[in-house]
């Protein structure tokens, strides 16, 4: 792949000083950020001048509990364990990445994503959403899977994220064991599994067959911007 087009991140609210400095010297153009608008509310990106972005909120359609709800509820050991007892946390998660194939508002989102990342305009760019895991995540692993990358490389390439979160997490999960909570119920919420991705796999194979059929289909990203967008982001042979 072509190194130096398409970044993945956390939200950027917290970007200052060097880090700053350092994402100014990409020359990112447009950060596109997959967030709901309550966590774009809670932690507005911090971008140098003449950054655009575009918002691309993935979970807009759903039913399900939003990122800052899920967080709420951290805060109650009760409702915690009511959620996410007994595999519920991890069951949620699936749902979610369920949600990522199908979902209206997810087809939409990673529709334009995609476009716009072939068509180049925009590019150097940057997706995030809050945490960089699960929305961006799946970003990431679908845009590795459309380019060829083998399914074995894609996995290990996404669980990554279990390991660069783990400090991230580390406050939230003390701070919960502290009020007299266990940490463990938190675990399928703060990092990835194999499982999260597969179900996403699932879907898309269940409900679109094959890859370049989700990305025809289901996105409706027509031939000749598929063809452009594997020509951008892959080195010639």
């Amino acid at each position: 792949m072509r190194r130096g087009i398409v970044y993945r991140s956390e939200d950027l609210g917290r970007l200052d000083g060097d880090d700053a400095i350092a994402f100014a010297r990409l020359g990112i153009r447009t950060v596109y950020d997959l967030r709901t608008a309550d966590e774009r509310a809670a932690r507005p990106d911090r971008l140098p001048a003449g950054t655009a972005t575009v918002v691309l909120d993935v979970l807009h359609g759903s039913t399900d509990a939003t990122p800052v709800q899920l967080m709420a509820l951290f805060e109650d050991l009760r409702l915690a364990a009511e959620a996410f007892g007994d595999g519920g946390g991890a069951a949620m998660f699936e749902r979610k990445y369920r949600e990522f194939v199908v979902l209206e508002s997810a087809r939409t989102a990673y529709r334009r994503l995609f476009a716009d990342l072939a068509d180049g305009a925009c590019t150097p760019a940057l997706f995030h959403c809050t945490t960089g895991k699960d929305r961006t995540g799946w970003a990431a692993a679908f845009l590795l899977l459309f380019l060829g990358v083998p399914d074995d490389a894609v996995m290990a390439d996404y669980l990554l994220s279990a390991d660069r979160l783990a400090g991230t997490f580390r406050p939230t999960l003390d701070a919960f064991a502290a009020r007299g909570g266990d940490p463990d119920l938190l675990l399928p919420l703060v990092g990835v599994r194999p499982s999260y991705l597969e179900t996403a796999l699932d879907e898309m194979h269940r409900s679109y067959g094959t890859v370049d059929a989700y990305v025809a289909n289901g996105l409706g990203i027509q031939t000749g911007p598929r063809q452009n967008l594997r020509a951008r982001l892959i080195e010639p042979a």
